[in-house]
């Protein structure tokens, strides 16, 4: 939940990837139907710089695959074609943990990337034998530790509700990379996508589909465990595309908007357990991060018109506070005469 930044994306799906991946298929997930080249670089630069006001820069992104397993020659030609425009501010790639080595980051850092997000998945070895990752959870923390070294930034990407999985291996896994001191982390919950060797699993009865209602539970503690971390929340839930909207998302934890659920969710609980110990109140005014405001409410006030009827007949009332994210403070809890 960082400020919204101009980002210039490009998709690199599968290249450099073993493609073992069970959950996996970056062309749907991303759109992109083929690797990029040297001049789908240049031309999604030129796109952006034609709506972006004069002066401003913005961040190019490769998202897909696995950044540094693609050739260096091929790498530096993808970097390369950026260097001519002004507008281009930092540079970010994306990879996997098991091709990150000194050499890789010494590519990236000449040409001007700024962060490196690593693939991470799960913490847990089993769920990732089992997903088809072909690493370790100690490759996710080698890598870590090596792009942290570089001086570039760190951003980590974990997975709900993988072949294997539980509740408490996503919580144990959430707190291994808040360990590991991440800028930032994404979260993505299972989706089963057409095509994959995970909707195969899951036709066969050898996988069990991860809902959205348990990807709001299981999501609840693992983002008060990044929140009480103070590590940034980038992205909860994959982007919605139309294709993934249309069908290709065949089940699984796909929401446009299951961020939003989970925060408030977990802001519903937090609440929950303010009132449940406060006896019988006329009313209760609670306080919550600026940002955290419509999240407290829940979507169409759900949030607020449940714990007034739970907790009847208390009156609730929200209101800004100097707190972070994932903090309810009790602000005025006059009780009932």
């Amino acid at each position: 939940m960082s400020p919204k930044r101009r980002i210039i994306p490009v998709f690199v799906p599968h290249v450099g990837c073993p493609n073992n991946c069970v959950f996996c298929d970056q062309k749907k997930i991303s759109g992109a139907l083929s690797p990029a080249s040297a001049e789908d670089v240049s031309r999604a630069i030129e796109n952006a710089a034609a709506v972006i006001p004069e002066g401003e820069t913005a961040e190019l992104a490769f998202y897909g695959g696995s950044f540094t397993a693609i050739p260096p020659a091929e790498q530096e030609a993808l970097l390369a074609a950026a260097r001519k425009y002004d507008i281009v501010g930092p540079v970010r790639v994306s990879t996997r943990p098991d091709r990150v080595d000194g050499d890789a980051l010494s590519l990236l850092k000449a040409y001007g990337v700024e962060t490196v997000e690593l693939g991470a998945q799960s913490m847990d070895d089993e769920v990732l034998r089992l997903s088809g990752r072909d690493h370790k959870a100690s490759d996710t923390v080698r890598a870590a530790e090596l792009v942290k070294a570089s001086g570039m930034k760190l951003i980590l990407q974990m997975m709900t509700g993988l072949p294997g999985d539980t509740a408490e291996k996503t919580l144990a896994t959430a707190r291994k990379i808040a360990s590991l001191s991440p800028d930032g982390v994404r979260i993505y919950p299972t989706v089963i996508i057409k095509g994959t060797p995970l909707e195969d699993m899951w036709r066969a009865g050898l996988y069990k589909e991860h809902t959205v209602s348990e990807a709001v539970e299981w999501c609840v503690p693992v983002v008060q465990t990044f929140w009480d971390a103070k590590i940034d929340i980038i992205r909860l839930g994959l982007n919605p595309t139309d294709d993934l909207s249309a069908g290709t998302a065949v089940a699984g934890a796909y929401h446009p908007a299951l961020g939003t659920l989970v925060y408030s969710r977990l802001y519903l609980e937090l609440a929950r357990g303010l009132l449940a110990g406060a006896g019988k109140l006329e009313r209760a005014t609670l306080g919550v991060a600026p940002r955290a405001i419509s999240y407290m409410a829940g979507l169409r006030r759900e949030n607020t018109l449940a714990l007034e009827k739970e907790f009847a007949p208390v009156k609730i009332k929200i209101v800004p506070a100097k707190v972070g994210m994932g903090t309810v403070k009790p602000i005025d809890f006059p009780k009932k005469q």
